[in-house]
């Protein structure tokens, strides 16, 4: 079964999101920002979700997690809790 292993900054505003992906890529640490910024719990870990399989987290995540290049911020993913940049730190097929 395929599993993978993200992170993830949670916001309110597509805006918002499009402002952090620009700070990662130009150069800042996605998990300094998820501590400060991410209104997920996971924020306080820098945005780290752990290991899941498919199904675990809901379609939109699935979507991108099992699909994206890995170490490739992707993102805004809009979801019922806002807006999201993700990041696959790894995944098994």
């Amino acid at each position: 079964m395929a599993k993978a292993s993200a992170r993830h900054i949670l916001v309110d505003s597509e805006s918002a999101c499009n402002e952090l992906k620009a700070k990662i890529e130009a150069g800042e640490d996605f998990a300094a920002l998820a501590k400060a910024h991410s209104s997920c719990p996971s924020g306080r870990d820098g945005g780290n979700l752990g290991s899941f399989g498919p199904g675990q987290m809901v379609r939109e995540f699935d979507q991108v997690v099992f699909s994206a290049p890995v170490n490739t911020v992707q993102g805004p993913v809009k979801t019922q809790f806002g807006y999201h940049l993700l990041e696959v730190t790894s995944r098994q097929d």
